[in-house]
């Protein structure tokens, strides 16, 4: 009687053990995961650009959306999106659109180094003075090479295209300023 009654009390406080155990498992299991969510979302920012200038018969609008992951004090990575609409009226109408993978590297605080792939389409419609409309449409791949001066979240520099041709381009010149926000 006496080896029925250890064996039911042991069985039952063996159970009783496992529950205990499982469940602080499984707490402990959700709190590194919410960790990590958490963790996750304070390292990323956002930032990107807007771009307006309207003037006579003249349109140029652009939005340039952009997200990085900190890894650290020193190194980032990220995603952007393009698009833009520029007009100069009864004469030229653009559209651009594409996306770009970047990447940052602060050697020390206030210098800020970065590299820029950037894909592109471009769509131009032209029209000329004896009303015949011609269209230029194609990809554009940028490969940026930049640097800045940085402050908080704000870096100003200028950024180099390496693979810049002057025949089937969507940017004037090769190297061009920036300003770069990220909150």
């Amino acid at each position: 009687m006496k080896k029925i009654f250890f064996l039911a009390v042991s069985r039952s406080v063996v159970i009783l053990t496992a529950l205990f155990f499982s469940n602080s498992l499984i707490a402990q299991q959700h709190a590194i995961a919410t960790n990590i969510h958490n963790d996750f979302w304070q390292k990323v920012q956002f930032g990107g650009g807007i771009g307006l200038s309207i003037g006579s018969g003249y349109t140029d609008i652009t939005l340039v959306p952009s997200a990085i992951y900190n890894f650290n004090n020193y190194f980032s990575a990220g995603i952007g999106l393009q698009g833009s609409y520029v007009s100069s009226k009864n004469y030229y109408t653009s559209f651009h659109y594409g996306g770009s993978l970047i990447t940052l590297f602060n050697p020390v605080e206030q210098v800020q180094l970065s590299l820029e792939l950037e894909e592109i389409r471009v769509n131009n419609e032209y029209e000329t003075f004896d009303g015949v409309n011609y269209q230029n449409n194609f990809w554009n791949t940028s490969l940026f090479l930049g640097g800045g001066f940085r402050s908080g979240n704000v870096t100003v520099g200028a950024r180099y295209n390496v693979l810049y041709n002057t025949n089937k381009n969507v940017y004037n010149e090769a190297l061009m300023p920036f300003v770069r926000v990220y909150f």
